[in-house]
């Protein structure tokens, strides 16, 4: 096992209504890639799956951040805001600008956690899931943005799983 039941911060699910359920299995998603991340240094959080792919631990985790960046700050609270990594000219900077240093390791959970702290205070205070945001001109419900959020999750975690075995040999939940 990945870690002892004792030492897992995970839920066991059991949630009750469906902002409790949709949340829940979030956070637990959350806290699967804290995880799989856990006690590595710099170079193994940016070392890189297999070439030619730059997918590396550090580059989901940025990625990650910029993702809920764009759910909850853009799309449902409507904040007119540039992506953390991302930019025109360099579109794959989430991955590619991931790499070996305490410093940048640092700043990627620092703003990860920013982003994930901002994306709980707004489901938990929206008056019902059924609120709107505005997806390019399209409605999209914020029911729908969790679930869509666990799925990025889950896939990503997978990747993570991946990641972290070939780094050490660790696999598990």
């Amino acid at each position: 096992m990945f870690v002892s039941p004792d030492e897992d911060t995970r839920s066991d699910g059991g949630f009750r209504g469906e902002r409790a359920l949709l949340a829940g299995y979030l956070r637990d998603q959350r806290l699967t890639l804290e995880l799989k991340c856990s006690g590595l240094d710099a170079g193994a959080m940016a070392r890189r799956a297999v070439e030619p792919s730059d997918l590396s631990l550090l580059g989901l985790v940025r990625h990650l951040a910029g993702v809920e960046q764009k759910w909850f700050r853009a799309v449902m609270a409507g904040e007119g805001i540039g992506r953390h990594y991302r930019s025109e000219r360099e579109p794959d900077g989430d991955f590619t600008g991931a790499v070996a240093d305490p410093a940048v390791v640092a700043e990627a959970w620092a703003t990860w956690r920013a982003e994930v702290a901002f994306a709980e205070r707004l489901a938990a205070e929206a008056p019902d899931l059924g609120v709107t945001g505005d997806d390019g001109g399209e409605p999209i419900e914020l029911r729908e943005v969790l679930v869509h959020m666990i799925e990025e999750y889950a896939r990503h975690n997978g990747h993570a799983d991946l990641l972290r075995e070939r780094i050490d040999g660790r696999v598990g939940q």
